[in-house]
């Protein structure tokens, strides 16, 4: 049953900042992205729910304070900015998410599990071709890293 229910929830929630942002975080970012440059009240306006003024000022406050926003006094006001795209934010949170899913002893568990989830689905095989080639090129451009950063032989 928790299986059946975390696979569900898991395809209902593409979107990586459902992890990281409540439901006001979410909706006020979507209007700061749709917008240049916008102040609390222009937010406050633009939410499809009703919402305190002061829940979207503490609101952006917090975007700022962890980073989603940008924001520059204008007057007595704060002018808020998206400090990254969307897409830029999604990428940025969701390699936040796997790196540290992927760090420590719970690596090799999540990754089998990966493999396996990727198998399963319809046209699993071609999935799985595609993880390998992306390992397999992974691998050429660290071990040509590792070339150009091993110091050189000494000659002596």
């Amino acid at each position: 049953m928790f299986k059946g229910l975390w696979n569900r929830r898991w395809r209902e929630s593409t979107d990586p900042l459902r992890v990281t942002l409540g439901n006001l975080e979410r909706e006020v970012m979507e209007v700061v992205w749709r917008s240049d440059a916008v102040t609390v009240k222009q937010v406050h306006l633009a939410l499809s729910r009703p919402v305190a003024y002061t829940t979207v000022m503490t609101t952006l406050d917090r975007l700022f304070k962890k980073g989603f926003v940008a924001r520059t006094l204008a007057g007595r006001a704060f002018v808020y900015r998206a400090a990254r795209t969307r897409e830029e934010t999604e990428a940025a949170v969701a390699t936040g998410i796997m790196s540290g899913m992927f760090s420590g002893p719970s690596a090799m568990p999540i990754l089998s599990n990966l493999v396996d989830a990727v198998g399963s689905q319809d046209g699993g095989a071609d999935l799985l071709d595609a993880l390998e080639e992306m390992v397999r090129d992974k691998r050429r451009r660290l071990e040509g890293d590792r070339r150009q950063i091993a110091p050189p032989k000494d000659r002596t």
